[in-house]
């Protein structure tokens, strides 16, 4: 089967690339594809999360074993396309370039059965130019329930040093 899928570039404008892909291809190829529909060079290292319906970053799926060992991870040469994306799992976000941070979007549209006499992966659609430069990233954290204006009125941040060193450690 063919895989459908719009990769929309984490961005204000409108930026998105449709590609249909083997559905056995592994990420390295989706990868492949996605840089080559964008225009990138290919020089930097990328990654692909898992993603839930709301866009949650999951699992990661790395392109180079960086861990030395430590955990087991899942590598993008070693991964189809159809064990991580199926009916009910229709999204990954993709990373490109750790140091600028081009985050893309990723979501499976239809699954078709193959063209005859077509090549894939296959570039169906091209919207929007990319920007010379990665949008910048608004980091913004949920709402932590010790915010300041919550705090204990009686808890004074300088008496803590103050402290014999038990009450310091648990």
């Amino acid at each position: 089967m063919i895989y459908r899928f719009r990769i929309i570039l984490d961005t204000h404008e409108d930026v998105f690339r449709d590609i249909e892909i083997e559905e056995e291809a592994t990420l390295e190829d989706f990868h492949n594809a996605i840089i080559n529909a964008f225009g990138f060079d290919g020089n930097e290292m990328a990654s692909f999360y898992l993603s839930d319906g709301d866009w949650n970053q999951g699992e990661e799926i790395s392109q180079f074993d960086l861990s030395e060992g430590a955990e087991s991870i899942r590598l993008m040469n070693e991964t189809t396309l159809d064990s991580v994306v199926s009916e009910s799992q229709t999204k990954l976000i993709y990373v490109y370039d750790f140091l600028s941070m081009w985050t893309f979007l990723i979501e499976l549209g239809e699954i078709a059965e193959p063209e005859a006499g077509r090549d894939y992966p296959n570039l169906m659609f091209v919207h929007g130019q990319i920007p010379l430069e990665a949008p910048d990233k608004e980091f913004i954290a949920e709402k932590n329930e010790f915010e300041e204006d919550e705090m204990d009125s009686d808890f004074d941040i300088e008496d803590y040093d103050d402290l014999p060193f038990e009450d310091n450690w648990n």
